[in-house]
């Protein structure tokens, strides 16, 4: 037998430690795979899902109470009448406006259709009708095109009756899904108008179809035993910091298989099986290993920062189109682009279509920096050129904080517009005053738009925009109408377009 030497001990032990030191080389390197694929179809998944499970956060909190409330709270197939504009008190409505009242409930077709009625009226009226997807997929009201004009309906589940156009005397609505997000707008003329809007929105009306037949409108819900009128805040499973994240993706499995995702979804689905998510589906350490779960866990709050950067890009891409706004032609409607799906649920969840409402949407000035009062003052310079502004119905420009709250101010002014008394320029322009102080000038102040001392954001709305010019507005089209600059103020008291700036 051949004696080993203490050099050939040394290097049997070197070689053996090398291979020790190449497989775990492989195995991390395999782990950093599995992970990396888990958490990008995680971040594919998020985006994807998102929408479904924030309707169904948004679902649990509304329903939650017994009886219906004047805040966007009721029990399934009741409307919530809102008395009153929105002011600064939180409401279920995300980004609301201050032009109309709201009428909101939730409609559950799974017991039967619901008869619904929407009056005729002299003003801008609508009911959204909007699936757990955030499609919005049937509006009935006034003013706008496209839109199923004022009457009584009956909205029924899929698969019920199809084809079927009218019944007991009612136009019929075929509802994709068994569940539907109702949202009815009323427009508030002006100032001591909301008594003569309530009385229109409260015309709006739900009624389980049984119901209907014995009682028509008259029918009242009965006396719940116990009255709950504080609701029951939810959330989306796994987003909490005590949570584990992969409760997001059980929640994800139940409303895909509650709510089944439309076919052309199929290709996306057949992407995310590979980790085990779709209708039903679970990730499970036993079918996707320990990396691919630390993936997918770590995923659902990155996505939720990369939907902030899609917001950022998008925003981007279209700024020199729109004059430093974001405008979207897809809200409403977003068949596979789920990135815009996803961005618009984060941005204000219900968006009408834009044959209804466009929605511009400015984050930044005209070079691009963050909007805020903090020391700043913006002049918004409508030219004449822009009026009449093409809408058939409205427009408005509303301040948010950046939580999305209205910003309370000494006049309670959260909006300006056509409804407003403005002060136009001699040439027929129109300046808006945008800051924190109140401005001295009285022509000036009837101008202002209060805005908070932190960072904030501005919405316009252009409500019933003439058919013709919403492809124009929302592609960006060269000559088209679009949403004026937005000019800091510098030193000088002027902009440097040479706009004054308020005092």
């Amino acid at each position: 037998m051949r004696r080993v030497t203490g050099l050939g001990v040394c290097l049997a032990v070197v070689c053996a430690v090398c291979a020790l030191l190449a497989a775990g080389a492989a195995a991390s390197e395999s782990y950093e795979q599995e992970y990396n694929r888990g958490l990008q179809l995680g971040v594919r998944g998020y985006i994807y899902g998102e929408p479904l499970l924030d309707t169904e956060r948004i679902f649990k909190t509304s329903t939650s109470v017994t009886v219906a409330t004047e805040e966007g709270y009721a029990p399934v197939n009741q409307l919530s009448h809102f008395p009153h504009l929105v002011t600064t008190k939180e409401s279920i409505v995300v980004a609301p406006n201050d032009d109309t009242l709201y009428a909101i409930g939730w409609l559950d077709l799974r017991h039967g259709p619901v008869v619904m009625r929407v009056p005729s009226a002299n003003r801008f009226d609508v009911i959204e009708l909007v699936s757990p997807w955030t499609e919005n997929f049937a509006n009935i009201g006034t003013e706008a095109s496209g839109i199923y004009e004022p009457g009584n309906y009956l909205i029924v589940p899929p698969g019920a009756d199809e084809g079927l156009q009218e019944a007991f005397g009612l136009k019929v609505i075929h509802s994709p899904y068994d569940r539907v997000w109702a949202i009815g707008r009323v427009v508030v003329e002006g100032p001591g108008d909301t008594p003569n809007a309530l009385a229109i929105e409260e015309q709006m009306k739900v009624v389980p179809l049984e119901d209907w037949l014995k009682q028509g409108f008259n029918y009242q819900p009965p006396t719940p035993r116990r009255v709950v009128t504080e609701p029951t805040e939810a959330h989306v499973p796994g987003t909490l910091l005590h949570e584990s994240p992969l409760r997001y993706w059980k929640a994800l499995a139940h409303a895909l298989k509650q709510f089944p995702p439309p076919a052309a979804d199929k290709p996306i689905l057949e992407e995310l099986a590979a980790v085990h998510i779709g209708p039903g589906k679970i990730p499970t350490r036993a079918n996707d290993g320990k990396a691919v779960l630390e993936g997918l866990s770590n995923s659902v709050s990155y996505a939720a920062e990369e939907v902030l950067l899609d917001i950022k890009e998008s925003y981007e891409r279209g700024f020199a189109a729109h004059d430093g706004w974001l405008v979207s032609g897809s809200a409403g409607h977003y068949g596979t682009n789920y990135v815009i799906r996803a961005e618009v649920d984060r941005l204000g969840v219900g968006a009408l279509s834009p044959n209804v409402s466009i929605y511009p949407l400015a984050l930044t000035d005209d070079t691009e920096a963050k909007l805020t009062g903090f020391n700043k003052r913006y002049v918004v310079r409508f030219p004449a050129s822009d009026f009449p502004i093409p809408v058939k119905a409205f427009w408005s420009m509303t301040m948010y904080e950046a939580s999305g709250f209205l910003v309370a101010n000494p006049l309670e002014r959260y909006a300006l517009g056509n409804r407003s008394t403005l002060h136009f320029n001699p040439d027929g322009s129109l300046d808006v005053y945008v800051q924190s102080a109140e401005p001295t000038n009285e022509e000036q102040l009837e101008n202002w738009l209060p805005a908070p001392a932190g960072e904030f954001h501005m919405v316009m709305r252009l409500y019933a925009t003439e058919p013709q010019d919403i492809g124009p507005i929302t592609s960006g089209a060269p000559g088209s109408w679009q949403p004026p600059k937005i000019e800091p103020c510098l030193e000088t008291g002027f902009t440097a377009g040479g706009q004054e700036c308020a005092d």
